[in-house]
């Protein structure tokens, strides 16, 4: 997508962040990857053996780039997890591929990029408890499912009622939205239910899917945000981990406004942010 190009672009060209700052991620171990998604899925992907139906749920047509990109982003968010526990944050301009099950893809989603780097992080003894907190316009419906039986993991996920996918699974806590939810009401929820996550599950790690296809410009969103009301989410989360202590590692996740200037405003306010309150 040409938002992964303009916003570093953005944030190099304005000085937020220099090249360096900007990491190539390596190669995902294919062991990293079996811990979360099924071997036999696995293996349809390798060799390219997803039946019509299932390219169709996915939204791509099959091909070894397209699952050579999704194993690197996988691997950019493990390093991402990596890097937040030493540093206090750090973000993927890539990943979000929250629609991705165990045993297939849908929504634009092969791999689960959060869920591969979460489990890495509790079998590496890195994290012990972990909060996943979703704020993508779209249920977070695969990595629900992935994590249903790891009490280890909290899914939150708020995201549009009546917005894809029509199915929801079931996270941990799960808080839909009306459409046409605006500032005020959508800021006042995240408030209710963040600071008593934090206090009551008491995770030593989060990460953070922090979707701009919240945005009132976003063709699919069906919500009424405004960039500034996106920009306060950011801070807010930030806020509240950086208060508490807790490395946060964020993946972009979607934005569909038909402005390409709107997704990328958007995104690099969290950059932004992220900047401000660590360093």
């Amino acid at each position: 997508m040409e938002k992964y190009t303009l916003i570093p672009e953005q944030l190099v060209h304005e000085g937020t962040l220099t090249e360096d700052n900007f990491v190539t991620p390596g190669e995902l171990p294919e062991a990293a990857l079996l811990r979360v998604h099924d071997a036999d899925y696995w293996r349809k992907l390798q060799r390219g053996l997803l039946t019509p139906a299932e390219q169709r749920k996915t939204g791509f047509p099959h091909s070894p780039r397209l699952v050579a990109r999704e194993t690197r982003i996988a691997q950019g968010s493990v390093e991402n997890a990596v890097h937040a526990l030493t540093h206090g944050v750090a973000i993927n301009v890539a990943g979000g591929t929250h629609h991705a099950f165990t045993d297939r893809g849908e929504g634009f989603c092969l791999l689960n990029d959060q869920a591969i780097a979460a489990q890495h992080l509790l079998d590496a003894g890195l994290a012990r408890r972990i909060l996943i907190v979703d704020l993508d316009v779209h249920q977070g419906n695969g990595t629900a499912q992935i994590f249903r039986h790891t009490p280890e993991v909290f899914t939150f996920s708020m995201h549009g009622e009546k917005n894809y996918p029509l199915q929801k699974e079931q996270s941990d806590l799960d808080v839909p939205l009306p459409d046409g939810m605006g500032d005020a009401a959508y800021l006042a929820l995240l408030a209710r239910h963040l600071p008593h996550l934090l206090d009551t599950f008491e995770p030593d790690f989060v990460f953070y899917l922090a979707g701009v296809d919240i945005l009132a410009t976003d063709k699919l969103g069906k919500l009424s945000v405004s960039r500034a009301g996106v920009k306060a989410r950011d801070k807010m989360v930030f806020d509240a981990c950086h208060r508490a202590k807790l490395p946060v590692a964020v993946s972009l996740g979607g934005g569909y406004s038909p402005h390409i200037r709107d997704i990328v405003e958007a995104h690099c306010n969290t950059f932004r942010l992220a900047q401000e309150i660590w360093y």
